[in-house]
């Protein structure tokens, strides 16, 4: 499917050679994660997920290493005193669901993480999406695609120069600023994987 994917964007690149052709064509990059990331409310939040993970999450992954130890403990002791086989077998039956829980634990901490993250950044989220959602609007974009998927084709432009300005952002990342060309500047035909033309026009880092 991926290479099907990249066989249309570079048929498309040759389709719309042309400028006039390309403006109609326009693909953009854009990730609505990572510009929430960029936010400066951000940093409170991120603070906030560090106590999580290091406290709450932290903790409870102690409290299912305690009780696996627990159960093959009493595993152990029942067998040696002989206790009833449907006994032993329940123990047992939770010392595998323990043990699955821990050999999944890091898929679980990082589900558990990215909806605290939901939670604690939703004020953040719904104003890059109000952002986003008007930028689609008034500069028509065909295709959007996230950060490093995009191998060759027509020109990329950078959504996240344009919804940092429309966010009024003082700056973005100096990793953001490389994702594509500005979409305010002029079109200079095709754009190769890895980036794009360097933002002429973008917000100015603090």
């Amino acid at each position: 499917m991926k290479k099907v994917f990249f066989t249309f964007l570079a048929f498309a690149g040759m389709f719309f050679a042309s400028d006039k052709a390309s403006a109609q064509f326009k693909v953009g990059v854009f990730d609505i994660d990572a510009m929430v990331t960029a936010m400066p409310g951000y940093r409170a939040v991120d603070s906030l997920l560090n106590i999580y993970q290091n406290d709450s999450l932290g903790a409870e992954y102690q409290v299912y290493v305690s009780e696996y130890k627990r159960l093959d403990s009493t595993i152990k002791a029942d067998s040696a005193a002989g206790k009833p086989k449907a006994i032993i077998d329940y123990n047992r039956q939770k010392l595998q669901e323990n043990y699955i829980y821990l050999v999944n634990w890091r898929d679980i901490a990082q589900q558990k993480l990215s909806q605290k993250k939901g939670v604690l950044a939703q004020h953040l989220y719904q104003q890059v999406q109000e952002a986003y959602l008007k930028v689609l609007e008034a500069k028509k974009y065909v295709i959007v695609l996230k950060p490093g998927a995009y191998e060759y084709g027509p020109r990329y432009d950078n959504i996240f120069i344009s919804v940092a300005k429309e966010l009024k952002l003082q700056g973005l990342p100096q990793e953001y600023l490389m994702l594509g060309a500005d979409p305010d500047a002029p079109a200079q035909g095709q754009a190769p994987a890895g980036g794009g033309t360097k933002p002429s026009a973008a917000p100015k880092k603090p």
